[in-house]
């Protein structure tokens, strides 16, 4: 949802809160979906600090719908989303730049909430989720999942990466 911020800046002290509701369905990253488990809608302040300054402030809670990085099964994961940001509108796109500032869901006067809601959602991302600590994964045969049920998959078979240390380790084996 696009809101515009010019509204707001043309008088100092102006304060304007708005609940936004998430419209995207789906958490996209490297063309995998994540579904929402919770989505509130985006409690948003934006208030006008002086000319051409805004404060911005923003907070939500989510869930994804995660898998587990071990058996993959799919794991509801919280997102507590909290934004503090104040936007100067005197500084140029070059001034930005140079300040490392990467406020790409500020696009002329229009603040894009989805945009901002997906960039906090790709910095909290987790890199590793597991759906217990002592989580068993799955088989490496068969692929069952381990802590639902036992297979009776030959464990011994080795990783087919380490075959050409298996040959080592066979021809130089002392008799």
């Amino acid at each position: 949802m696009l809101i515009s911020l010019s509204e707001i800046m043309s008088v100092k002290g102006k304060v304007l809160h708005i609940t936004v509701p998430i419209e995207m369905e789906y958490f996209k990253l490297d063309g995998a979906e994540y579904s929402f488990a919770k989505k509130n809608p985006i409690d948003l302040k934006i208030s006008c600090e002086g000319e051409r300054m805004i404060s911005l402030e923003c907070s939500t809670e989510i869930s994804l719908m995660l898998p587990c990085s071990r058996c993959l099964e799919e794991v509801e994961t919280k997102f507590d989303i909290h934004v503090s940001k104040n936007l100067d509108f005197h500084e140029t796109e070059k001034d930005r730049i140079e300040e490392l500032d990467e406020t790409n869901y500020v696009i002329g006067y229009d603040l894009d909430t989805e945009l901002l809601l997906y960039n906090e959602i790709l910095i909290q991302f987790p890199l590793k989720v597991l759906c217990s600590e002592d989580c068993k994964g799955i088989c490496f045969v068969c692929g069952t999942n381990l802590n639902k049920e036992n297979c009776q998959c030959d464990k011994a078979v080795g990783d087919p990466r380490m075959s050409a240390f298996q040959d080592v380790f066979k021809n130089f084996k002392e008799v």
